[in-house]
């Protein structure tokens, strides 16, 4: 009788994988023939090369992985509506960063800060935004106030970590299958169809945006990565234990503090293992050639 609903929780998941692939895919193409707002243009910025790459991938993410979870069946309504309010709320703010966006303040320490004196940055208004949407989708599937606060610091806090990772071509979808995936087999394991369609979906998603990620030819931004760390954060809510969701809560908000002090990328060039996961699949890093220009010229011998 135990694997009747194991057997429905890897069903239901397969199909939540399923529809956030193509809801993505669909998004994607769709967006890249009629951006949102503007033009191609708009969404083009400069990646770590100094090459030309679309920010799309994050709005069809969003887009994508919103829809699957309104269409994905076996999910109660309240969870479809915290999807929506998590996956699409988040996704909307880090657009709206993405596009309108300074570089004066960074982190939660900068934009705070400047929020105390008075002035009011797209990433304050990100944070406080992510915030309130974590909240809103926790209260819908949770029981009692402090759940809702746990739940709602699951969902912010997921979606603030995610886009720290987004530095390097696929490096934040990695990190998102990797913490998802044990979030899906608990799930499974479990034998919920509801909390494996959930976790499955932006996992979906994720991974039929992969090739362009990698590729270089478009990056999640800030509208994609809090997008899937919220609706990441909204699945471990779903899914796990309190004590399990406390012992989460507390890897992100150490993970967080630590990105104010620590650069992610050093640690993980310096970490073999780490390093080996975020080049795989990835374009080989190119070594600068010296410029003959500026080689030294040699020192002639002087005679004696």
């Amino acid at each position: 009788m135990a694997a009747r609903p194991r057997l429905a929780a890897l069903a239901g998941a397969a199909l939540g994988a399923t529809l956030g692939a193509v809801a993505a895919r669909a998004a994607y193409a769709a967006l890249r023939r009629r951006p949102p707002v503007g033009d191609e243009q708009t969404w083009t910025r400069t990646n770590h090369r100094g090459e030309p790459i679309t920010l799309l991938e994050g709005p069809a993410f969003a887009v994508g992985a919103g829809a699957a979870a309104a269409l994905a069946p076996r999910l109660p309504a309240r969870v479809r509506a915290a999807a929506l309010l998590a996956g699409l709320g988040s996704g909307a703010l880090g657009a709206y960063d993405d596009l309108y966006g300074g570089t004066s303040s960074k982190g939660f320490k900068g934009h705070l800060g400047a929020l105390a004196k008075g002035e009011v940055t797209s990433g304050a208004v990100k944070i406080l935004g992510i915030g309130g949407a974590g909240l809103a989708a926790a209260a819908l599937v949770s029981r009692g106030p402090a759940d809702t606060l746990v739940n709602g610091a699951l969902v912010a806090g997921g979606a603030n970590l995610a886009n720290l990772f987004d530095l390097r071509p696929g490096r934040a979808i990695k990190v998102g299958l990797l913490t998802g995936g044990p979030l899906l087999a608990a799930s499974v394991l479990r034998g919920s169809p509801a909390s494996a369609a959930m976790a499955a979906v932006p996992l979906g998603a994720a991974v039929a945006l992969l090739p362009e990620d990698l590729g270089e030819r478009a990056m999640l931004g800030d509208a994609g990565a809090n997008a899937m760390g919220a609706l990441l954060g909204l699945a471990a809510a779903v899914t796990l234990g309190r004590p399990a969701r406390l012992a989460v809560l507390g890897t992100v908000t150490a993970l967080t503090a630590a990105s104010e002090k620590v650069s992610f990328t050093k640690v993980i060039a310096a970490t073999p293992a780490l390093n080996r996961i975020d080049m795989l699949g990835r374009r080989p890093v190119e070594q600068k050639k010296p410029d003959p220009a500026e080689a030294i010229e040699p020192v002639e011998p002087v005679e004696v």
